[in-house]
């Protein structure tokens, strides 16, 4: 039997049924343990307004530690790397998200928190054009240090993926199931190349099978740890348009390739561009100037000050000044203060996290480091 660790608590509170993602973490936040969670009073939960009578009787009732002990001996055996809500490994794009999963199962080698991340979605039945411009944008990615999400699903995904492989960029991805299948089985050999450089990501359990509303939940992870989606041939509905409103939800940057007004399989591209929900690309040189990744773009050189923003730009100064003799503010606090559309201050925040200035914290709340009060 194993030694009931934190882990093993960490597994057990996604498997009460009437303890979501959101609640869980909210409980973290109280309690700050996810042992302390199930060793509290039923009383003691019952107070809290998030849980009630219902959800403490979940809690306090809870049983099934047997399964929790299976995931445990799955993860052990296989080398999962499980990364919960409050783990440094933890993709921290994620904290953005209020519906981010409490714990993701992950095997491979990839930075999750690499500076860099895009996904690239679309269509599972491409055309010539859609198969050409996903090679030749996956390629120009190449040398960049960027990272390459998708949901190794038929068409776009596993085209991307593949061109990462050709390429040797980091690939990852996200999974509408748990890591002891791969779906479609088609796709194992792809899978298990890019357990060398990138892996395979999930917040599903083992065993779990890749049924149709587990495809959601991939979305938003998918989402929601990438800088920016690109969008390469969809129709006017299904999983990329899904994915590219999650994304646009999160404040995050979107992006798709135009396509003849004649073809079914870009009329969503081309919605996205109309509607203004995703900016026009033709190539990865798009994607680099709009990120601001394009080395080519010289940045003006900063104002030397004699202190740490030196090293910062003018946005990123703004914010570290906006907690002022604080080290501790909500993101909604700071948006109301700084103004800015929601996507500037949390790409802010996010490049700040990379310089280890901010940690971002349960409950959208952020907090200046050591490094940056000194």
């Amino acid at each position: 039997m194993f030694e009931p660790t934190e882990l093993f608590y960490q597994v057990a509170l996604t498997c009460i049924p009437q303890i979501g993602d959101v609640t869980a973490k909210k409980l973290i936040t109280h309690f700050e343990s996810a042992s302390d969670i199930f060793n509290a009073r039923q009383r003691e939960l019952e107070r809290l307004p998030e849980i009630g009578a219902v959800r403490a009787a979940a809690i306090k009732q809870f049983r099934n530690f047997d399964r929790v002990e299976q995931e445990l001996r799955f993860m052990e055996k296989f080398d999962i790397q499980p990364l919960f809500y409050t783990d440094p490994g933890y993709p921290q794009r994620l904290h953005h998200c209020a519906d981010s999963p409490l714990l993701l199962y992950f095997k491979g080698n990839a930075n999750l928190n690499a500076a860099r991340i895009v996904n690239i979605i679309g269509t599972r039945n491409p055309t010539r054009y859609g198969r050409t411009i996903c090679q030749e944008i996956t390629a120009g990615l190449a040398s960049h240090g960027i990272t390459v999400v998708s949901g190794l699903a038929y068409g776009i995904d596993i085209i991307a993926h593949q061109a990462c492989l050709e390429h040797q960029i980091c690939t990852v991805g996200v999974l509408a199931h748990g890591l002891d299948r791969i779906y479609p089985a088609a796709h194992k050999p792809t899978a298990t190349a890019m357990l060398e450089n990138g892996g395979l990501l999930t917040d599903f359990m083992s065993m779990t099978m890749p049924d149709k509303q587990n495809f959601p939940k991939r979305n938003r992870i998918v989402a929601g740890m990438s800088d920016a989606t690109i969008v390469i041939e969809s129709g006017l509905k299904g999983g990329s348009l899904i994915t590219a409103h999650i994304a646009n939800s999160y404040n995050r940057d979107v992006m798709a390739v135009p396509g003849r007004t004649t073809d079914p399989f870009s009329n969503g591209c081309n919605e996205l561009i109309k509607t203004n929900q995703a900016a026009m690309i033709t190539g990865a040189e798009d994607i680099l100037t709009l990120m601001n990744w394009n080395p080519a773009v010289k940045s003006k050189p900063a104002v030397r000050q004699p202190s740490l923003f030196v090293m910062l730009n003018e946005d990123e100064q703004q914010v570290v000044s906006l907690f002022g003799e604080s080290t501790e503010q909500h993101l909604d606090e700071l948006m109301h203060r700084c103004l800015w559309p929601g996507r500037r201050l949390t790409n802010t925040l996010l490049q700040l996290e990379m310089h280890n200035l901010v940690e971002s914290m349960p409950g959208q709340r952020y907090r200046l480091t050591l490094d940056a009060q000194s």
